[in-house]
């Protein structure tokens, strides 16, 4: 900044001296002093050239001069003052530093030398686990500070790193793929490096950009079997490709490898579940065959609706539920992971349960007089087999 100003200084000092040095001469000369010279000079080419009759030319160029003598003598001009020029140079300088600031986005560059050096300390709170997180914009400025010392240190692939991780963070896909892009081309058997960058490309929308991703993950496997992350990575990438049976195996992988405590165990099979699920592969379905008894069969009102529930024989939360006009009987109908109440929790992931049933005539899930219920015991699912509720039980 201090040679920004330098040079503009520097310039508007060049400016004004252009302005001052056409006053900065002598006053011209006047005609009497243009007379003598010429008189002086010609009285000397004669005194060298030393022909005849030069007295007479001596006398001639005399007379010739007085002449030339006005009758009056001009009045003298007197020349402006160098004092009556600092308006002006007072308006070249405002001019001059308002257009400046008015185009240069000034602002900016300020901000841009406050964010330089805040990044040190910035760096230092990212590294201390015990302190306080950074907001989002402190987190672009840090990621601002980092560009600029980049660019002074382009070989450092820790500095790319963590650029790359703030872009993450800051939702910037293109600054965090460069990012990570450089950091890998400068280690490239830098681990974090190549799972970051594979991170990246295997989250991107462009399909080569997926494979490239997939390549670097496969890659890593090679050499590191248990790698968790690679294999996150790679299932992930398998899932959002629509490849569920390369996904399944990967997370079947993971649940072999993760402690029988891990938190992180419960996401994967819930993972696995879904990918069946949207694969088709084990859409687990409940066959459930409803009879009446005599006694609710005489009772039974014209209108109503019949909800059907799932339990896991533990909770009384319903897994699965589905709900239907009342119509003949015997009914016959099926539950899949379609009629699960939770998203992480489908049918699929019980293999055991009670089965429920109510006929309400008000048309309400809630239990009131004058509907009835019938329920299975704790059995084992087999779709092959239909699982059958009597209704025999009426609500007082």
């Amino acid at each position: 900044m201090t040679l920004l100003i330098t040079v503009i200084v520097v310039l508007l000092l060049a400016v004004s001296a252009l302005l001052f040095f056409p006053w900065a001469g002598r006053s011209a000369a006047d005609r009497d002093t243009l007379n003598r010279a010429f008189y002086r000079s010609r009285l000397r080419e004669l005194e060298e050239e030393k022909i005849p009759g030069r007295e007479e030319m001596v006398v001639e160029l005399q007379q010739s001069l007085l002449a030339d003598i006005p009758d009056q003598q001009p009045a003298k001009h007197r020349p402006f003052g160098r004092r009556a020029l600092l308006p002006g140079v007072l308006l070249l300088a405002v001019v001059s530093i308002g257009a400046f600031i008015k185009t240069s986005s000034l602002s900016h560059v300020l901000e841009w030398q406050q964010v330089t050096q805040q990044t040190p300390a910035l760096i230092q709170r990212v590294m201390d686990p015990d302190a306080k997180p950074l907001s989002m914009e402190e987190m672009a400025r840090l990621g601002l500070g980092l560009r600029t010392r980049l660019q002074d240190d382009p070989q450092n692939a820790e500095g790319w790193l963590m650029l790359g991780r703030i872009g993450m963070v800051l939702n910037n896909a293109s600054t965090a793929t460069q990012a990570f892009e450089r950091a890998w081309r400068l280690a490239p058997d830098n681990l974090d490096a190549k799972l970051d960058y594979a991170e990246v490309l295997t989250r991107s929308s462009d399909p080569q950009d997926n494979q490239q991703g997939e390549a670097l993950l496969r890659d890593v496997l090679s050499k590191q079997h248990a790698n968790i992350r690679a294999l996150s990575l790679l299932a992930f990438s398998a899932f959002e490709q629509q490849r569920y049976k390369e996904a399944i195996g990967a997370w079947q992988i993971l649940l072999r490898l993760l402690p029988a405590d891990d938190e992180r165990r419960t996401v994967v099979a819930r993972s696995i579940a879904q990918a069946k699920v949207e694969s088709g592969m084990d859409n687990a379905k409940v066959a459930v065959k409803i009879t009446l008894s005599p006694q609710a069969e005489k009772a039974l009102p014209e209108k109503g609706i019949v909800f059907v529930s799932v339990t896991d024989g533990v909770s009384n939360v319903p897994v699965a539920a589905k709900k239907l006009p009342l119509g003949h009987f015997p009914l016959t109908l099926t539950l899949d992971d379609t009629n699960a109440m939770m998203p992480d929790r489908l049918l699929s992931s019980v293999r055991q349960g009670i089965i429920k049933v109510h006929i309400s005539q008000a048309g309400t899930p809630a239990p009131q007089t004058g509907d009835w219920t019938g329920q299975s015991g704790l059995i084992q699912f087999n779709p092959s087999t239909p699982v059958e509720v009597e209704v025999s039980q009426p609500l007082p």
